[in-house]
């Protein structure tokens, strides 16, 4: 016959191995998320030149007025001192964003139908030459593959002084179990702080196929003379060999237009 004291020290066993099993259950959830996360924050955005914890392609700078896929300093406050532009667009049509660069013309075709506001802050900007003469001032080439642009101060803390919420989060399809969808290449998508509702004026040019939460605006697609411009310059890799960083191959917005197609 087992004694009461026995049966408690069995008891005790079993509780304990029931709680180790749950322990690793977790580490691993959490070693799956993770491994999204990690991949996630090679594309969010630099903090004076280092790299923001939250979650992938970051803008972090909404905190004054014109000073948005890893490392892991803290990202800035994303405070909105400047009002949302007024709604300008016409939310039945397309609009293209022309790039012309110093490495060749990039063209984006945005759906102001799925996007409206983002594309209406967009051409607010542009007509206000507010990309004219501004760097892309990040390249990703491991795990996430994109370019980051939209920054007029060049180093990932730059924006408009204003925030957009997000749009269109779902037209990319249901998140796995690993919490990513795929961001197709020639996908150009809004950066942000890592929390919602927090686009500013950075932007990320996919040049292949990515896996990101679904958590970042998509709102335009790259032609395809653009893509191979953006490709060429992903070639050419990151400054000092790096994976994450300012690209090689410098690439600054001449001038950006937004017109109705």
């Amino acid at each position: 016959m087992v004694s009461s004291d026995q049966r408690r020290r069995q008891l005790a066993r079993e509780k304990y191995a029931r709680q180790q099993q749950r322990r690793q259950e977790a580490r691993q959830k959490a070693r799956r998320r993770n491994t999204v996360i990690a991949a996630s924050l090679a594309v969010v955005l630099a903090a004076g030149g280092a790299v923001y914890a939250s979650v992938a392609l970051t803008d972090g700078g909404t905190k004054g007025s014109d000073s948005a896929a890893g490392g892991d300093p803290t990202p800035s406050t994303s405070e909105s001192t400047t009002p949302e532009p007024a709604m300008a667009v016409d939310q039945k049509a397309t609009y293209t964003m022309a790039l012309k660069t110093n490495v060749g013309d990039i063209s984006l075709a945005m759906d102001a139908a799925k996007t409206p506001r983002t594309v209406n802050s967009f051409k607010h900007l542009a007509d206000k030459k507010y990309f004219d003469g501004t760097k892309c001032h990040r390249l990703t080439t491991d795990g996430i593959f994109v370019l980051q642009c939209g920054d007029p101060k060049g180093d990932g803390t730059g924006g408009p002084g204003y925030t957009i919420p997000d749009e269109n989060l779902d037209s990319l399809g249901k998140a796995g179990a690993d919490g990513s969808v795929t961001f197709p290449a020639g996908t150009v998508a809004m950066a942000n702080t890592g929390q919602p509702g927090t686009g500013g004026s950075q932007f990320f040019l996919v040049y292949k196929d990515t896996k990101l939460p679904p958590s970042y605006t998509p709102f335009g697609k790259i032609d395809a003379a653009g893509l191979k411009v953006v490709q060429e310059v992903a070639k050419a890799g990151v400054e000092g060999g790096a994976k994450d960083g300012a690209p090689k191959k410098a690439v600054t917005i001449e001038k950006a237009t937004v017109a109705k197609k």
